[in-house]
């Protein structure tokens, strides 16, 4: 693939301001300076950096992001900073967009990308794809609330009863809530339903994919094909 075009694929701005990177050799293609923008380059495991920052070239770009609280999940937010706006430039001038959406006070993993595939997949309801989540409780947790969530509740405009995947008291006060829908304020219309109140909610993991212990809020990074795996084996 030509080099101007790699970069303008990658979110570097027109091929007129990817050429114009090259030629100030602030390019490099596997540690080396590259000022031919019309250079054919292997993409097949290809890292390159502008101005010493380093990319990987990837096909579509999908990332994990631990989402703090105070963002919301939109390209077009309304009363809070968009979540796409902790990713560099670049990323975001790819398309990226969320996978499903965390409220602006919910914290916890969340999947960006440009992968409309991949987004379809994990967002529609009818896979079933499990999402893990931890509730503080304003109440009390008992065995009776965690009994009418697996057993299923009726939440207002659903025609039927919401059944939760899974369901435990971590302590007192906290609820680790599996879900497979992807219903507007699911856990808290649920864990309304059964007499309590969500305090704060964190997602944990997605499918099989847990937020990493070393991830800080705000922070990123690559979904690694280990990664990807553990998403696949959900659909």
């Amino acid at each position: 693939m030509q080099l101007e075009r790699l970069l303008q694929k990658h979110g570097f701005g027109t091929r007129k301001d990817c050429r114009a990177l090259v030629r100030r050799e602030r390019v490099r293609v596997n540690g080396e300076i590259c000022d031919d923008p019309f250079a054919d380059i292997a993409t097949d495991g290809l890292v390159f950096s502008v101005d010493d920052v380093e990319w990987p070239y990837l096909e579509h770009a999908t990332v994990l992001l631990h989402k703090p609280a105070g963002y919301e999940c939109s390209r077009k937010p309304q009363h809070h900073p968009s979540v796409l706006e902790l990713l560099p430039l670049p990323l975001r001038e790819r398309g990226v967009q969320p996978i499903g959406r965390l409220d602006e006070d919910t914290t916890g993993l969340l999947l960006i990308t440009d992968d409309g595939q991949l987004n379809h997949q994990l967002s529609s309801g009818k896979r079933k794809v499990p999402k893990v989540y931890l509730a503080t409780t304003k109440h009390p947790l008992d065995q009776a609330q965690i009994d009418q969530l697996l057993a299923g509740v009726l939440l207002h405009d659903e025609p039927e009863p919401i059944v939760a995947a899974a369901a435990e008291i971590v302590d007192e006060h906290t609820l680790r809530l599996t879900v497979t829908e992807g219903k507007y304020h699911q856990v808290k219309r649920m864990v309304a339903a059964v007499g309590n109140r969500v305090e704060a909610l964190h997602r944990a993991a997605v499918a099989e994919l847990e937020l990493p212990a070393d991830l800080k809020p705000g922070e990123w990074r690559w979904l690694s094909a280990v990664d990807m795996e553990k998403l696949v084996k959900s659909k």
